[in-house]
C-alpha cells in the first residue's frame, strides 16, 4: 500500500475502533445492575446452650433426719430391784468386766455359804455357749427360819448369716418352811411345813440380726416351764411368742404380735385340775420423726374363751432438742398367772383351786428428761383399773400360809418417779419411788399384800481400778393383812446393803456384802419377819 492510502485509512481505522470501544464500555455499565427473585430467606440457626435463672434457687429449708443411736457410755444398767422376801437377800454379783470365766464363793452369819460360777464357750461371732450356776442357803434365829436355792442355766446363740437362733435350758430350786406361826401355840413337824418348788424351763427362739431385703424384723420364740411342789402338784406352762415389723420409709412402722399362753395345773392325788388359756394379737402402727411418735393399734384377746378389745395407743412429744419428752398413753394388757409366777410373789401361799389371769387398763401421762449427758429422769402419773387382781390374806384356819383371792374390780391411782445418774464407769447412782392409792374394791375391804409406797435405790462408784464400791437401798409403807378376820396394818421397813470388791490382782478378787445394815426385823408378809444384819463374803477367782 502507498502512503497515500495509508494515511487516508488510519483516521477511518481510529474512528471505527473508539466507536467499538464506546458501544463496548456502554454493554458493560448496563450489567452492573442485576436481581434476583427468591423466596428461599437464609438464616442463622439459635445456638443450643443452658439458660440460667436470673436468681437464685429457694433454699431446702427441710431438716435432715440425725437419728443417731449412740449407746450407753456405761458398764452400769440400771435393772428392776429384786423383790424382797422374808429372808436373806439375794447376794449381789460381782462387777464381771467382762470376764466370762469365773468362780464366786463365801460363808456369811445364819450360816450361809454361797456359791457362784459361770463358764463361756465360743467366739461370740459364730457362736457362743454361756453356763452359769448359783447356790445359797441360811438359817434364821427362828425355829425353821431356813432356805436354800440352787439355780443352773445354760443359754447359747448360733450365727446362721443374717439370723441367728438362741436357746437356753434351766433348773431351779427353792426350798423354805412355813414358819409365821406362833411357836407357843404349835409345833409342826419339818416335814409338814416343807415348801420345795422345782422348775425346769426351756427357751428357743429365731430371730434376725440385720434387716432382709423385704425390710422385716421378726423373732419367734417358744417358752416351756415345768413346775412341782414336792411331787404333789404339777404345772405346766407354754408360752409362745411371735412379734414381727416392718418399716415404710423412714418414719412408718406396721407391727404385729401373736401371743399364746396355755397353763395346766393340777393337784397330785385329787381330781383338782385347772387350765388357764391366754391368747392375744397385737397389730399396731407406729410414726416417728425428729420430734414426735405415736403408736395406735388394737389388741383382741381372748382369757379363757371370753374375748375383750384391749388399746394399745401411746404417744411421745420432743421438746427442747430432745431434752424433754412429753409422753401419754392409753394401753390395756393382760398378766398371765400360774402357780409358778403367784409363788414368785408370795412362797407361802396354799395349793389354789382355781387360776385367773389379771386384766390392766391403764391411762397414763408423764415427761422425762435429759440433763446435761449424765442425768436422767421419768416422772409418770396413771390411772390402772384391774381385773381379777390376785390378793393374800393369811389363813384363819392354818395360820402358817396364805389363801390366795382375787378381787374382780381395783383401781390404782399410781405416781412413779425415777432418776439416774451415769458416768461412764466409774460411777452410777439410780433411785426410783412409786406411790399407789388403792380404791374401788367390791369383794375386799382393802388390797391385802400390796404396798401403798415403795422407794428403790442403788449405787455403784469405781473409786479406784482395783475398787469397787456398792450400795442399795429399799424402803416402803406397811401394806394391809387379814389374819382370822381382823384386819392388821403392817409396820414399814427399809433394807440398806453395802458392799465393796478389792481386785488383787487379774484373776483374784476379794468381796464382802453387808445386808440390812440396819437390822430392820420389817415383814414383807405378816408373821414372816426378815433375817436382819447379815455379813457374807469371800473370794472371786477368774480365769
Amino acid at each position: 500500500m502507498s502512503c497515500m492510502s495509508f494515511r487516508k485509512a488510519f483516521p477511518i481505522t481510529m474512528l471505527s475502533l473508539c466507536a467499538w470501544m464506546g458501544t463496548h464500555a456502554q454493554d458493560t455499565l448496563s450489567r452492573q445492575t442485576v436481581e434476583i427473585i427468591s423466596a428461599y430467606k437464609p438464616h442463622l440457626r439459635n445456638a443450643v446452650k443452658i439458660n440460667f435463672a436470673a436468681s437464685p434457687l429457694a433454699a431446702d429449708t427441710a431438716a435432715p433426719r440425725l437419728a443417731y443411736n449412740i449407746p450407753a457410755q456405761n458398764l452400769f444398767f440400771t435393772h428392776s430391784p429384786v423383790v424382797l422376801q422374808p429372808q436373806t437377800l439375794s447376794m449381789d454379783t460381782s462387777l464381771l468386766l467382762g470376764t466370762r470365766n469365773y468362780v464366786k464363793a463365801g460363808f456369811g452369819n445364819f450360816t450361809t455359804p454361797y456359791f457362784e460360777g459361770a463358764l463361756g464357750f465360743g467366739n461370740g461371732k459364730d457362736g457362743l455357749l454361756n453356763i452359769y450356776g448359783d447356790y445359797i442357803s441360811s438359817r434364821g434365829k427362828i425355829k425353821n427360819q431356813d432356805f436354800s436355792k440352787i439355780n443352773l442355766k445354760a443359754s447359747g446363740i448360733y450365727g446362721l448369716g443374717n439370723n441367728e437362733v438362741y436357746g437356753s435350758f434351766g433348773i431351779s430350786t427353792n426350798e423354805q418352811y412355813l414358819y409365821g406361826y406362833d411357836h407357843d401355840l404349835y409345833d409342826f413337824d419339818k416335814k409338814d411345813i416343807r415348801r420345795s418348788f422345782r422348775n425346769m424351763s426351756f427357751t428357743a427362739g429365731f430371730r434376725n440380726k440385720e434387716v432382709n431385703d423385704l425390710g422385716i424384723n421378726y423373732d419367734p420364740h417358744i417358752e416351756l416351764n415345768a413346775f412341782t411342789r414336792e411331787n404333789k402338784v404339777d404345772e405346766s406352762t407354754l408360752f409362745v411368742n411371735l412379734p414381727a415389723e416392718k418399716a415404710f420409709e423412714e418414719n412408718m412402722k406396721i407391727k404385729l404380735n401373736v401371743l399364746a399362753h396355755i397353763n395346766g395345773y393340777k393337784v397330785n392325788n385329787t381330781s383338782l385340775k385347772v387350765n388357764n388359756s391366754l391368747f392375744q394379737i397385737s397389730p399396731s402402727f407406729e410414726y416417728r420423726n425428729d420430734v414426735f411418735m405415736l403408736n395406735a393399734g388394737i389388741t383382741p384377746a381372748w382369757n379363757n374363751s371370753v374375748s375383750t378389745l384391749l388399746p394399745n395407743i401411746y404417744s411421745e412429744v420432743q421438746l427442747e432438742e430432745n431434752a424433754i419428752v412429753i409422753q401419754g398413753g392409753w394401753v390395756g394388757r393382760y398378766i398371765a398367772n400360774s402357780y409358778r409366777t403367784l409363788t414368785g410373789d408370795n412362797p407361802f401361799i396354799a395349793d389354789p383351786v382355781f387360776l385367773l389371769n389379771t386384766k390392766e387398763m391403764q391411762y397414763y401421762g408423764g415427761i422425762k428428761a435429759t440433763v446435761g449427758s449424765h442425768f436422767n429422769f421419768n416422772a409418770k402419773a396413771a390411772f390402772i383399773r384391774y381385773t381379777d387382781m390376785p390378793l393374800y390374806i393369811n389363813d384363819g384356819t392354818d395360820p402358817k400360809d396364805f389363801l390366795l383371792v382375787y378381787e374382780s374390780h381395783l383401781n390404782d391411782l399410781q405416781i412413779h418417779g425415777d432418776m439416774n445418774f451415769i458416768k461412764q464407769d466409774k460411777f452410777s447412782v439410780t433411785a426410783g419411788v412409786d406411790l399407789n392409792y388403792y380404791s374401788g374394791l367390791k369383794d375386799n375391804t382393802q388390797a391385802w399384800g400390796l404396798y401403798p409406797m415403795k422407794v428403790t435405790g442403788s449405787i455403784r462408784w469405781n473409786a479406784m481400778d482395783q475398787l469397787l464400791i456398792k450400795g442399795d437401798l429399799v424402803s416402803f409403807s406397811g401394806a394391809k393383812a387379814l389374819n382370822g378376820g381382823l384386819e392388821k396394818t403392817l409396820n414399814g421397813g427399809t433394807d440398806l446393803s453395802v458392799g465393796a470388791e478389792f481386785k488383787i490382782n487379774k484373776m483374784f478378787s476379794a468381796w464382802i456384802d453387808l445386808n440390812n445394815i440396819l437390822n430392820s426385823k420389817y415383814e414383807w408378809w405378816y408373821r414372816y419377819p426378815a433375817y436382819g444384819l447379815q455379813a457374807i463374803g469371800g473370794v472371786i477367782i477368774r480365769f
